[in-house]
């Protein structure tokens, strides 16, 4: 759903404020409302942020996942601006550090983040899978999980020169990750936070 108002740059969306507690995505300009889905998705979320926290640890690398905490600067075409907010995000730790006086958005002139990820409903089902893929890849996002509740399945998108390679997982398989390459966790577990 579009909220019906005049076409944002991405400095005026950055200072809006209807007055609700809404937070909004922008898309060529134009302001879309996030919904907080349903408890699934957020304990899908929440299960994945620790569980990707949990294996930066392990690696001993100095990362953190952050959910509905970050937004990411979109280059989709056109003189209107974008700005995505995935579910999770995985970033070094310094960088989520250098958004602390600022608002969080990784712009397209910063690293991208390591790994995102979204949780698909009803509503995002083709965003998740196509606008946000292309964007993503893009941006040079090495890798991008699409957690498909409504088709208990899960993508992995590996980026491999410039486009994201994708591989489905369900059920019992073991999901593969090449950012947590020691990660035991299959599609079924996930599913069930």
């Amino acid at each position: 759903m579009t909220l019906a108002t005049k076409k944002l740059t991405f400095k005026e969306y950055l200072k809006y404020d209807d007055g609700t507690d809404t937070i909004y995505e922008l898309v060529d300009g134009e302001l879309i409302p996030t919904s907080l889905g349903t408890g699934k998705h957020g304990g899908v979320a929440k299960f994945l942020e620790r569980t990707f926290d949990d294996e930066s640890n392990k690696m001993g690398r100095n990362w953190t996942a952050q959910r509905f905490a970050v937004g990411i600067r979109s280059p989709r075409g056109g003189r209107w601006d974008t700005s995505r907010i995935p579910d999770v995000v995985v970033l070094p730790l310094e960088q989520w550090q250098s958004l602390a006086n600022r608002e969080a958005v990784i712009e397209l002139n910063e690293p991208p983040p390591i790994l995102v990820l979204e949780v698909v409903s009803e509503s995002t089902q083709s965003t998740d899978y196509r606008s946000k893929r292309s964007e993503y890849a893009v941006l040079g996002i090495p890798e991008y999980w699409i957690v498909d509740p409504l088709q208990e399945m899960i993508t992995v998108c590996t980026l491999v020169a410039g486009f994201y390679d994708a591989v489905a997982f369900r059920r019992a398989e073991s999901i593969i990750s090449p950012t947590f390459p020691e990660l035991e966790l299959s599609a079924e577990v996930v599913l069930a936070a």
